[in-house]
């Protein structure tokens, strides 16, 4: 089949040699002896197996093209892959980022609300600590006047029971103590 590809190549070359001259291609002989010369060459490179190392390398050649297209191809399937993969972990990436996002300010807002509520037990604590501190401190007041009022009483009914007539003066420093002690 390759041999035969040789056969219009040998007949058209003379053809298109002698198309510029006026006398037919086999009919010069510088010509007709060239033609001769170059077919009795190519049977020669026949015989001695030329055209088939020839053809045998432009086949392996062939063969070697091919096994790179192919290996492209696979490659570029392979990098295609990668590819998609890459993009379907970035995707996953991007969502499990922002999931996290969410727990995040979903943490941040429980903790918020914690703090607050963390914060007004603090405080109603010392609320109630201040309180109790104000009537603990109302009570001992109390407790202070009152016996500062029963000492002066009982100095008051000493005296009177006496009969001195500081009864007055003592009642009066007694009132005076209370104030003192109130204020």
């Amino acid at each position: 089949m390759r041999y035969l590809l040789l056969i219009p190549a040998l007949a058209f070359a003379p053809v298109a040699h002698a198309a510029d001259e006026k006398v037919a291609w086999y009919a010069d002989p510088t010509t007709a002896t060239a033609f001769a010369a170059l077919v009795i060459f190519l049977m020669i490179v026949a015989f001695v197996g030329g055209f088939k190392t020839i053809f045998s390398m432009l086949d392996s050649r062939a063969e070697g093209i091919q096994s790179q297209i192919d290996e492209a191809r696979a490659l570029r399937e392979e990098a295609a892959k990668l590819m998609a993969d890459a993009k379907k972990k970035a995707k996953e990436a991007d969502d499990a980022a922002e999931d996290i996002i969410k727990r995040a300010k979903a943490d941040a807002d429980t903790m918020m609300k914690q703090a607050k509520a963390d914060l007004k037990a603090k405080v109603a604590r010392r609320e109630a600590q201040a309180e109790a501190r104000i009537a603990r401190a109302e009570s001992e007041a109390a407790a202070d006047v009152r016996r500062v009022a029963a000492d002066a009483a009982t100095s008051a009914a000493r005296s009177i029971l006496s009969g001195s007539g500081e009864a007055d003066d003592l009642f009066d420093k007694a009132l005076g103590e209370i104030d003192q002690r109130l204020n």
